[in-house]
């Protein structure tokens, strides 16, 4: 047996038999107390009811109003003396059946009922193991008495006790068998839950099948639902984990080869063997480890750094970030197509130089990679959010391959060549102003086109509704 079921039956049965006690207790020394209040009760109530009536009208109903409420009714007159009163009702109660080994009013009793008052009395006869209880009460120059026989309830309460402590002991025993069997069930499916949660612990996220129609199954609904929350988190996790030991990796190669050309172009300037060209090539891998440097604190920065959210007219800072952008596409031999659908302001809430290094972003990255001859943005307003799309050739028709450039360092194998050199951190910083302006992004692939697209809120209201 399971501690939870020993638990359960061992408070069951000390519940029960505090119960059985707590009943004795009130049958012993409570009980006779109220039987006899009652009884007191109900005979004042009747003493009240024939008080009232008149003598002529009381009389001829006595048999009836004996048989109606089990009691006996004698009367005296109230003339006689007292000993002669006490003769007259004990004669009568004998005739009736109800032999007193006592039974007297005294004097100051019948000096009350004489003065119209009444008379309460209680006789204990010890020898009939009974009591008799008694209302004097005077109705026309007569006393009448209305009394009870009470027995003694000590011999009856003792086996009443007794024949309850049977039932008691009875029911006890039932309520351990039953709780036995119920506290089977319920300690058999949290016994399941106790090795799910265990093997949880031990990051084999399996799932408890519980059916038992309470709240032992919504626990056990809960515990899936946490296994497979956990589940995903740690596969997160274990990703993330991945995608550091990689950043860490390529950090180091996009560290390690400039500080290599560094060193040997040092060592042949050292040996002499400079023609005019060291220097430069020193000069430049190291603007390149510092751009590096920048663009990784800039990415730091931008996890912790506060945002200044402000409206911003996406329509306008779009035209302004292309304006820029032309001279360098016709240079190239590029065309830059735009189709604007907005056909009027578009204000967004958002922090406009980092949205702004968003769109750059993008852009270069079209202008740089693209495989094609012109690069396409889309920028409409639907669903009462602006969306941004820049499309341009590409090589690499994989879009698993594509779901990886937001990594830090990650760039495509076909543009690891100097031509197409960069840190692969741009798109890194793209997608964390993303998210951190709640935005939703991605990038696609099909028929030798990719397209890169995000979408922000619109203010409803426009500029006004931030201003005001």
């Amino acid at each position: 047996m399971s501690k939870l079921s020993r638990k359960l039956i061992l408070r069951i049965a000390l519940v029960i038999c505090a119960v059985c006690a707590l009943s004795m207790a009130a049958n012993t020394f409570l009980l006779p107390d109220y039987f006899l209040y009652q009884k007191k009760l109900k005979l004042g109530e009747l003493t009240s009811q024939l008080a009232v009536m008149e003598y002529h009208e009381l009389v001829p109903q006595i048999e009836h109003l004996e048989a109606e409420h089990q009691v006996t009714i004698v009367y005296a007159s109230l003339s006689d003396t007292t000993e002669g009163v006490n003769s007259w009702l004990k004669e009568r109660l004998n005739r009736k059946g109800i032999t007193l080994s006592k039974f007297w009013l005294t004097e100051e009793s019948m000096a009350k009922l004489r003065e119209g008052g009444r008379v309460n009395k209680i006789y204990n006869q010890s020898k009939l193991k009974s009591s008799y209880l008694v209302n004097f009460f005077p109705v026309g120059g007569n006393v009448f008495a209305v009394g009870e026989s009470i027995s003694h309830s000590s011999d009856t309460i003792g086996i009443v006790n007794r024949f309850n402590a049977y039932l008691w002991i009875g029911a006890l025993i039932l309520l351990i068998l039953l709780c036995a069997l119920y506290a089977a069930r319920i300690v058999k499916p949290l016994a399941q839950l106790n090795e799910t949660a265990e093997a949880i612990s031990n990051l084999s996220f399996t799932k408890a099948d519980i059916k038992t129609g309470d709240e032992i199954e919504s626990l056990a609904h809960s515990i899936n639902r946490m296994s497979d929350k956990l589940e995903d988190a740690h596969r997160a996790l274990e990703a993330k984990n991945a995608n550091l030991r990689r950043f860490i990796a390529d950090i180091s190669h996009e560290l390690k080869t400039p500080l290599s050309l560094i060193q040997v172009y040092a060592s042949g300037m050292k040996d002499g063997l400079d023609d005019g060209t060291y220097a430069d090539v020193i000069r430049k891998q190291s603007e390149e480890m510092a751009a590096m440097v920048d663009r990784l604190l800039e990415l730091s920065r931008l996890q912790t750094e506060p945002y200044r959210f402000e409206p911003v007219d996406f329509r306008q800072l779009l035209a302004e970030t292309l304006d820029a952008y032309r001279p360098a596409f016709r240079q190239q031999g590029l065309t830059l197509e735009v189709d604007d659908r907005l056909q009027t302001e578009a204000w967004v809430s958002a922090d406009r130089q980092k949205l702004e290094s968003v769109l750059h972003n993008f852009v270069t990255n079209a202008m740089k990679y693209t495989t094609g001859e012109r690069v396409g943005i889309t920028v409409e307003a639907k669903a009462n959010s602006v969306s941004f799309r820049i499309a341009n050739g590409t090589e690499i028709a994989e879009e698993a391959e594509w779901a990886s450039v937001w990594e830090p360092f990650y760039v495509m194998e076909s543009s690891r060549s100097k031509k197409f050199s960069g840190t692969g951190l741009g798109l890194s910083i793209a997608r964390t102003i993303l998210q951190n302006h709640q935005a939703s992004f991605g990038a696609h692939v099909r028929e030798g086109i990719v397209e890169f697209d995000f979408s922000l809120p619109l203010l409803r209201g426009g500029k006004e509704s931030v201003l005001r």
